[in-house]
Formats: C-alpha cells, structure tokens, sequence
C-alpha cells in the first residue's frame, strides 16, 4: 500500500506541474488552468505524507518521487508540448532511474 500512495503523489505531482504549464501558457482561460495546480500540489504533498507514515524511508520516498516525476514530466513535456528531448536529457534520465535504484537497494533489507 505504500508504494500505491507513493504512485498517487507523483501522478499528482506532475498533473500539477503539467497544469502549472498551462496556466503560465495557455491563452485562454489561463485561472481554470490554477485549481489543478493547487489540487495536484495539495494532493501529492499529503500521498506522500501518508507514504511516510506508513514507513517508508524519508530518502527513498523523496528520491523516488523527485526522480519519477522529473522523468514522467520531462516525457510529458515532450508529448503534450513538443519540448525537446535530447539523447542527453536521455542520459540523464538513465542516470535518474540508476541513482533511484541504487538508493533503494542500499535501504536496510535488500
């Protein structure tokens, strides 16, 4: 169930900065683009406070949820805004995914 919550707070996290976006870029109807934002913020900030409680690490919690949504936005950005995706980025993104997996193989019980 932990890991479950955890899911829920990145997916929040990036609908919030996905819509964070659009309210600084949208044309019309920039303000509708803002209760998403403070929603998926909100939202994702109590997930992983509860994926806290549950007893998760701190650091394996706060660096799989920064590590993820920096992956799921930057391929968002890519498909819903055409932002560029280069094979650094790509790298970097490798180099994500190995620190977050070395993170969690270094907890106690692996």
């Amino acid at each position: 169930m932990t890991w479950v919550l955890l899911a829920f707070a990145i997916l929040s996290e990036v609908g919030a900065t996905l819509s964070l976006r659009m309210a600084t870029h949208a044309e019309r109807r920039r303000r509708v683009w803002i209760v998403p934002v403070v929603v998926g913020y909100l939202c994702s900030f109590v997930l992983l406070a509860a994926t806290l409680a549950q007893g998760m690490q701190v650091g394996v919690a706060y660096g799989v949820w920064t590590a993820v949504g920096v992956v799921l936005t930057a391929l968002a950005g890519r498909l819903l805004f055409r932002e560029p995706f280069t094979w650094v980025m790509g790298a970097g993104v490798a180099l994500i995914v190995g620190g977050v997996l070395l993170i969690e193989l270094g907890t106690p019980g692996h």
